[in-house]
């Protein structure tokens, strides 16, 4: 049985292994863990999912396998090795949908009557050869037949967003046919610019480093390039007064239990949990902003899930905080202290930072005044949060009284946010930061 790379989230391609747990020739038991992989957002274990007698590593440390590629081979008992040369060649991670979710363990059985077709096994998914006939599989709690699955991983369909129309709604080949007669026309390419060579070239007679490119760069890289040139920008900024906030998160903290950090009922307030708190409320108090662009269509959800830049050593990350419309300060404060150390451990898991319908990107700890965020896709909105001043204002009666001031800019998808309604979520997030008595209630 071949143990294929895993794919960590829908774009994960690839994945590096960075050690081993086992060695050709060991015993393999299910559950025992066979090697660990590392990806441009995390690191990961892989176990076993069967037994044997690890036969093959086809992957030593330190080399990148894509997702679907076989990385090792495990023989059950009475199995004899193939000849490398006449085993199927490992699957391309083009050929893998990515509709699959990436924690649907599936298990499988080596049928012992046809022990010369191979099955091709991970931990989420598995890939059998055309020589056997199987029947419908279960993905994601939904029966999906054997030709529905080939057309969607063919073109690039997620299964997740086709509702079945067959028996008890079941996923059948029409489903997906009808998805494809649907998807939009890919636009054309954008250039890239001046090649590699090109620039050396500019360069030749100035001393410089190469740094090469690790996977966390390259996919920063390519998905803000996209976000630039497929996504609508356009930028609205607001100043807000904090002297209401400060002095409540003074009382909070002052308020807070004895060891507060490392007592799981503890907290200690930051102002980037208010305004993550007053986002949420306001994407709620402004439903139509609370959605996201999916090429056909709108959706728009019930609660505002929040993803907050985190600066990681040569690039970042943007944990979700879920539903926090819905918790309290002191919650979004303890899950976002996690979810940051997770996060620069490269530990976080795909459903730990994947989707989100809107983020925020806070630079005020630079001392930065303002700025524009890039949108993350397929998120529709990103507010970009600048350091809090103290800063001269005009009184009624013609004096000066000073404010602490923080600009704040919203970068928003005009396919799905338009500037009224852009204004509209500002103005509701300025009013709970400036009030943040009403986030309490």
């Amino acid at each position: 049985m071949d143990v294929l790379m895993p794919q960590l989230g829908e774009t994960v391609a690839e994945g590096k292994i960075v050690k081993w747990f086992k060695q050709a020739g060991d015993t393999i038991a299910p559950g025992d863990n066979l090697f660990e992989i590392e990806t441009d957002k995390t690191s990961m274990e892989v176990p076993a999912t069967f037994g044997g007698t690890l036969a093959d590593i086809n992957f030593q440390v330190g080399d990148v396998a894509k997702v679907g590629a076989v990385v090792a081979v495990i023989l059950g008992e009475g199995e004899v090795a193939q000849p490398k040369a006449a085993r199927p060649p490992a699957s391309s991670a083009a050929s893998v949908s990515p509709a699959i979710p990436a924690k649907a363990e599936i298990q499988t059985q080596a049928s012992a009557a046809s022990p010369s077709a191979p099955v091709k096994m991970d931990l989420f998914r598995e890939v059998r050869t055309p020589e056997r006939n199987f029947g419908p599989a279960r993905i994601g709690g939904v029966t999906v037949t054997p030709l529905a699955r080939r057309l969607a991983g063919e073109n690039g369909i997620d299964l997740s967003r086709i509702e079945g129309t067959g028996p008890h709604g079941r996923i059948v080949a029409r489903d997906v046919e009808s998805r494809i007669s649907r998807a939009p026309v890919q636009a054309p390419s954008v250039a890239t610019g001046p090649s590699a060579s090109d620039i050396l070239a500019l360069y030749r007679d100035v001393p410089f480093e190469e740094v090469p490119l690790d996977g966390m760069r390259s996919t920063i890289a390519a998905r803000l390039t996209q976000a630039k040139q497929t996504i609508p920008h356009f930028y609205l900024t607001a100043d807000v007064t904090l002297d209401a906030l400060l002095k409540v998160r003074a009382e909070a903290n002052a308020a807070a239990p004895q060891g507060a950090l490392e007592g799981e009922s503890g907290y200690k307030l930051s102002v980037n949990d208010f305004v993550i708190k007053a986002l949420a409320l306001a994407l709620k108090k402004v439903p139509a902003a609370n959605a996201i662009w999916a090429q056909d269509r709108i959706l728009r959800f019930q609660r505002a899930d929040i993803g907050v830049a985190v600066a990681l050593e040569g690039g970042l990350m943007t944990p979700v905080i879920r539903a926090a419309d819905t918790k309290s300060l002191s919650a979004i404060s303890n899950d976002m202290r996690t979810l940051a150390a997770r996060a620069r451990d490269k530990k976080l898991k795909p459903d730990e930072y994947q989707g989100g319908v809107s983020a925020i990107s806070n630079l005020g700890m630079y001392g930065v005044r303002d700025f524009s965020a890039i949108i993350n896709p397929p998120q529709s909105t990103i507010l970009a949060v600048g350091a809090a001043q103290r800063r001269p204002v005009e009184t009624d009666g013609g004096g000066v009284r000073f404010e602490s001031q923080m600009t704040v800019t919203l970068s928003c998808d005009h396919r799905v946010v338009d500037g009224a309604l852009g204004a509209q979520l500002l103005a509701a997030l300025k009013g709970y930061l400036e009030q943040p008595v009403t986030m309490l209630v």
